[in-house]
């Protein structure tokens, strides 16, 4: 760490690299004593101080000007070591950063948004823009948003907070106020006569023609939401906006006061040139060599008080060059004329945590980016430097996703759609929480919404876009049709491919490649087993649709199931049940789609009429079966992860004696626990809810007319 200058500090203490420090409060007749300098720099030629971050413009070791971040904790005693950022010399072009007179000679005007990002007008070298002016929001890693060009001497960085921003430019002065690109449509800046204007959050504050009035424009809606009177004996010609504080004067040395927006008054407070912190303010008082602080946090102002001594200089105005205050809920900065940095606690206790603006009304993402965005994007801009949490929930509740963030006002949160275990998300409806604490401890902000998640992994039995169980029929005229599922627990929508034999049988799989679409495995009647490449719901499948083939010989199989993965090596396995002889093999899942070596795993299993797979229905995480015995019974296999089931439990005795077809046909109501259908015998479909224990709620009819369907899988 980096030891600072605290104004009126005592040295108690230090430890290799850092230094501690005590500070105490200045009352407000009395002089800040000297303190001594424990840092310095080779000089240092503008800064400014916002969201805990410290910006300034000093050499490098190569004696290149170079804009440098320094962290600086939210009470302001640990400050880390500098961060370089960006370069501000003179390029090969002759471009270069602009600059302004200071008494250091010739300074770059730095302006904070409080999120990491800086502001600085550029001077174009050669070209068509030589000589001409533009705005470069930068960021860290020196990535930045460029303005337009602006005749030479006109460009000024009005304001900027988070991704807002105000700059004055051009021959026919013009302000503009917008925002940085948005995660969803950015609108077009607001264009208007240069007055004074401040942002905060998605609103510009700015001074109107009448005495002592201000707008309030929403820069997303491009129209003004509010007007207000002050109190100002003027039309305003300075305002800095904090919150629910509105800061105005009639000019540097004319009156000066604050508008609380929370109690619709204004108290006056002393004039001159003045940057504004959350419920403070901070002049030079070159006359004294003081910056003296004005403490309004209660709603009126206080006696002035001295914080640090710094001597008048020859710059009348020295904001941002040579001192500079953090609005976001933090301190004051200066330089001092031995090019000693100084960070002073204003001892003003902030507002309580808010959240300034967001952008984040993403519903949903494509992993695949077919369909959207392959990651989902969301940024909340806060008053004052904030630790966060964000985290990702599937639709069965699991956590799937965890990430932190914090040192800064802004929590700007990219979630690519995989797991903590860097693999990719199921699809169907996952929720997302934000969670952030101030780092000052003055309070938390939390917000959650719903998320839907395409192109992930295919969930059990699904064979569409997102994790709800599908259907596959086979209906007489050889239509192999997928029944797309509903979170209502129906069946709408539907693929369908054509020219298939009578007796064909299909078998809902997992996804055996890399596209994450589940495959859909066909046993012709002659006994060829294929692997069709999913479709993800895109289209149906007909018998000459993209395939490999299994085998030959699989007409011995009077059932064919997936239970999903059954020995925990993370592939899809197979059961089949022998026609003659009623055993029951396993065929393990294997590398590129195929099968190891069947098992046997039971013999004589014939008392079943009907054998499906039904993923996990137990919520113990391994695959698990059912039997529907010719008596009526329902029997439960558990599966123990080894490729090999527990012993049975009956689930239900007569129950369904009418019944000619079921399927596990995995979640269909969205409630992350998997359920069966069932047909009768005439004809209707009824879904029964899994409980996630391993039995089922009562039967619900969601269909009729099913009854000429040759197979249902």
């Amino acid at each position: 760490m980096t030891a600072f200058v605290r104004g009126r500090a005592a040295l108690v203490g230090s430890v290799v690299g850092a230094t501690v420090l005590a500070t105490t409060v200045v009352p407000a007749e009395a002089a800040p004593s000297p303190t001594q300098a424990v840092a310095t720099t080779a000089g240092t030629y503008g800064l400014d101080f916002s969201g805990g971050r410290l910006n300034t413009v000093e050499q490098s070791p190569s004696g290149d000007q170079v804009v440098f971040e320094r962290q600086v904790s939210a009470d302001g005693v640990t400050v880390g070591e500098r961060q370089s950022l960006g370069y501000v010399g003179d390029l090969a072009t002759g471009a270069h950063a602009k600059r302004v007179p200071c008494d250091i000679g010739a300074c770059v005007e730095l302006v904070g948004a409080g999120n990491g990002n800086y502001g600085v007008v550029f001077v174009g070298g050669e070209g068509d823009d030589a000589g001409l002016e533009h705005v470069q929001y930068r960021m860290p890693g020196n990535a930045h948003y460029g303005g337009p060009l602006y005749p030479a001497g006109t460009a000024k960085i009005v304001d900027m907070t988070g991704r807002s921003w105000v700059v004055n430019g051009g021959s026919t002065a013009e302000q503009q106020a917008g925002m940085h690109p948005s995660y969803r449509a950015t609108a077009d800046p607001v264009v208007r006569k240069p007055t004074a204007a401040s942002v905060w959050g998605t609103t510009l504050w700015a001074a109107t023609s009448t005495t002592g009035a201000l707008s309030a424009t929403d820069l997303e809606q491009r129209k003004v939401v509010q007007t207000l009177a002050t109190g100002a004996p003027c039309v305003i010609k300075e305002v800095r906006a904090v919150g629910r504080w509105l800061y105005w004067n009639c000019g540097t040395t004319g009156a000066a006061g604050v508008y609380d927006r929370t109690a619709k008054k204004s108290f006056t407070v002393p004039s001159g040139p003045a940057l504004v912190g959350d419920g403070y303010l901070v002049r030079h008082d070159r006359t004294a060599g003081k910056l003296l602080l004005t403490d309004f946090h209660t709603g009126k102002a206080a006696a002035p008080r001295a914080v640090a001594d710094l001597p008048g200089g020859k710059t009348a105005d020295q904001r941002r060059l040579t001192w500079a205050v953090d609005k976001f809920g933090g301190d004051i900065a200066y330089v001092d004329a031995a090019q000693s940095i100084h960070i002073v606690p204003s001892g003003v206790p902030a507002q309580p945590l808010a959240k300034m603006a967001s952008d984040s009304d993403q519903e949903h993402i494509d992993l695949k980016g077919v369909d959207g965005l392959p990651s989902w994007l969301g940024t909340w801009q806060f008053n004052k430097p904030v630790t966060w949490t964000y985290t990702v929930k599937d639709w069965t509740g699991r956590t799937v996703r965890t990430l932190k963030g914090g040192s800064g006002t802004e929590a700007d949160v990219t979630w690519d759609g995989r797991t903590d275990a860097g693999k990719y998300t199921g699809n169907g409806r996952h929720t997302w929480t934000l969670r952030a604490t101030a780092e000052d401890g003055s309070g938390t902000y939390t917000t959650s919404a719903n998320i839907g998640v395409g192109g992930g992994i295919a969930g059990f039995h699904d064979q569409g876009l997102f994790s709800i169980g599908d259907l596959v029929t086979l209906n007489p005229s050889g239509g192999l049709t997928v029944q797309f599922g509903q979170t209502s627990g129906s069946f709408s929508g539907k693929r369908t491919g054509t020219g298939w034999p009578a007796g064909t049988l299909a078998v809902p799989f997992a996804d055996t490649g890399s596209d994450r679409c589940a495959e859909l495995l066909v046993r012709i009647p002659g006994g060829e087993l294929r692997q069709y490449t999913g479709r993800c719901g895109n289209s149906g499948y007909s018998p000459k649709s993209s395939h490999t083939t299994i085998g030959k010989g699989w007409q011995q199989f009077d059932v064919l199931t997936s239970p999903g993965d059954l020995n925990g090596d993370g592939r899809a396995d197979l059961l089949a049940r022998q026609t003659t002889t009623g055993d029951m093999y396993l065929f393990p899942g294997a590398a590129g789609g195929k099968f190891a070596p069947k098992v046997r795993i039971y013999t004589n299993w014939k008392t079943y009429a009907q054998i499906t797979g039904v993923g996990d229905i137990t919520g113990d995480g391994r695959a698990d079966l059912l039997c529907h015995d010719r008596k009526g019974g329902l029997w439960r296999y558990n599966g123990l992860g080894n490729g090999r089931f527990a012993p049975r439990v009956q689930v239900f005795s007569g129950w369904g004696s009418s019944y000619n077809a079921m399927v596990g046909v995995g979640d269909l109501t969205g409630d992350g626990k998997n359920d069966i259908v069932v047909r009768d015998t005439a004809g209707k479909l009824y879904r029964n809810n899994g409980n996630g224990k391993g039995s089922f709620g009562s039967r619900t009819q969601i269909a009729t007319g099913w009854g000429p369907y040759k197979g249902i899988f």
